[in-house]
């Protein structure tokens, strides 16, 4: 039997692999322009992202020693989105960053057929 995932399933672990990058460069980027200081600027650029990785990869990567169980794991997802979104679309309220708020939802949102597969 052929253990290899289908040419489907690899689309959208690639767009779960976007969607999770895009979660980090989306709390880095509204870390950055969340304060008027250029310190705390930093501060936030980099503990944000951080803060979220370490969450990640504690409770919901699919290897993580104390991985959640659904459905608390998919509430620690939705939170970890839905703040950076809140985030960026509040930290530079423009257009183009509330539309590229607006595609980080849609390829989570698309990738969400893969969150409960054990790889």
């Amino acid at each position: 039997m052929d253990s290899r995932p289908s040419g489907l399933t690899v689309v959208v672990l690639g767009l779960r692999l976007l969607a999770e990058l895009g979660l980090l460069a989306a709390l880095a980027w509204a870390g950055w322009h969340l304060t008027g200081s250029t310190a705390l600027s930093l501060v936030a650029a980099v503990v944000l992202p951080l803060l979220a990785a370490g969450v990640w990869g504690r409770w919901v990567a699919p290897r993580a020693r104390h991985r959640l169980g659904d459905p608390a794991r998919a509430a620690v997802e939705v939170v970890l989105f839905m703040t950076s979104f809140v985030l960026l679309t509040r930290s530079e309220p423009h257009p183009d960053t509330i539309g590229w708020a607006l595609a980080l939802l849609l390829v989570y949102l698309v990738s969400l057929p893969v969150r409960r597969m054990e790889l």
